[in-house]
């Protein structure tokens, strides 16, 4: 048995934060196939796990984990990889995961599952409004990752694999990295070069799903 489990589904670009700490630290690590799509997080038993209904779910030993962030916090105080040097540099972190968490993974995971898993189409003045609050969010980040190879500091940190969750299914939601915000872009190609990188429909479970390509 795997010394830690994640729950979590391909699609889910806040699990595979986690998932791709477990996976570059060499952690022994096994996933938990969640079947999102067809229910499984409004079961009682997920419920009993997680009273908000969602993917990640970490559980280590006696102790089980909700919501990516904190998971990554934890992680690094386990495993003692990707974390900070200083209390100034944790706060920095801790600054740009929840920019992450308020602003560029929301409006991008909300966009993008508007776009390609919602049950109806979405009303085009939604799809805009996100689009926009995508733009601009990434605007920021591009900015201030013009001239500096990680988010915080000189390596790569919790903060960049927290802001990465959702970067690499781009395709799907219509934004070009390299010709609109090429900081991005270069950023995420020096975490994918990273040993043991993997892309989230190949760490998760789930892809594709039925009937999807």
């Amino acid at each position: 048995m795997a010394e830690y489990t994640l729950y979590c589904f391909a699609q889910s670009g806040n699990a595979y934060k986690p998932a791709l700490y477990l996976q570059l630290a060499g952690a022994d690590w096994a996933p938990r196939f969640v079947d999102f799509f067809n229910g499984e997080g409004r079961g009682a038993d997920f419920l009993a796990k997680n009273v908000m209904g969602e993917v990640p779910i970490l559980e280590h030993g006696a102790t089980s984990l909700t919501q990516s962030g904190v998971i990554l916090d934890y992680l690094v105080s386990t495993i003692g990889r990707f974390g900070w040097n200083s209390e100034e540099e944790r706060r920095e972190i801790l600054r740009w995961i929840l920019f992450d968490n308020h602003k560029f993974t929301s409006y991008i995971a909300t966009y993008r599952f508007l776009l390609n898993f919602a049950p109806k189409p979405a009303a085009p003045e939604v799809l805009e409004f996100l689009k926009g609050r995508v733009k601009v969010t990434a605007k920021v980040l591009a900015a201030h990752l013009a001239g500096r190879d990680f988010v915080v500091g000189d390596r790569l940190t919790i903060a960049d694999l927290s802001l990465a969750g959702y970067v690499y299914f781009a395709p799907e939601y219509g934004i070009d990295w390299a010709a609109d915000y090429p900081p991005i872009q270069a950023w995420a190609e020096r975490i994918k070069a990273q040993p043991g990188w993997r892309h989230p429909y190949d760490l998760m479970p789930g892809h594709p799903l039925p009937g999807r390509s």
